[in-house]
């Protein structure tokens, strides 16, 4: 039994894993950073070559917090099935091993037992297995819901405020009053930092869909 428990181990993790990696921009992390500058202060004139910190973008998107509290649901539920099931499992095969070593079952008896106990285990990696794969499409669904919202509103966004370019980048730094980045980003202005901007009218126009869609239900 503890074999069986490890594979599910396994498997579980690596749908948490990959789960946490879509979640890492955390309000902690977030904390360390240099402020993103406000909406009223940015002066980025048009033409100019601004970027979005994503790490600071991605705390705050309230579609990608929606998203991602769903599907971290869906994990927890599926957590506490294998957990479920996992318990039934190990009392029956410790019930059946505790009457095999007190010579309470014939064996006929308890080679019937074993077969029916080994389907089981086959059964319990099949459903951890099939459930483990579930979770990994609702990420890559809710990631690619998540892009798309985000692209798709920056091309939007970029008809009316005219930069030359738009960068992404990982994470800002305090660095004698400039900010390093990470790629393709290595090091800019403050001021050419749009992402509070961004993310106000992100949040808006998500919070503005989801109120229609609410209404039409």
């Amino acid at each position: 039994m503890k074999k069986t428990s490890r594979i599910f181990s396994a498997l579980l993790l690596g749908a948490v894993v990959v789960f946490g990696a879509s979640s890492c921009a955390g309000k902690g992390e977030q904390a360390a950073e240099a402020p993103a500058a406000t909406p009223s202060e940015q002066t980025a004139a048009k033409g100019s070559i601004v970027y979005i910190d994503m790490t600071a973008l991605m705390a705050d998107y309230d579609m990608a917090n929606d998203l991602r509290a769903v599907v971290e649901t869906k994990v927890q539920n599926i957590q506490a099935e294998i957990s479920r099931r996992e318990k039934k499992f190990t009392s029956e095969y410790n019930d059946f091993q505790d009457k095999m070593q007190k010579g309470l079952l014939t064996r006929s008896v308890a080679e019937e037992k074993g077969r029916k106990l080994q389907q089981q285990e086959i059964d319990f990696n099949n459903y951890a297995n099939q459930k483990n794969a579930e979770i990994n499409e609702e990420l890559m669904v809710m990631n690619n819901q998540i892009n798309d919202a985000i692209s798709t509103f920056i091309v939007k966004y970029n008809q009316e405020k005219q930069y030359a370019m738009i960068l992404i980048s990982q994470g800002d730094d305090p660095n004698d009053g400039m900010v390093t980045l990470g790629a393709p980003v290595l090091t800019a202005d403050p001021s050419l930092n749009i992402t509070a901007d961004v993310l106000e009218k992100l949040n808006e126009e998500y919070i503005k869909t989801k109120n229609q869609t609410n209404k039409s239900k």
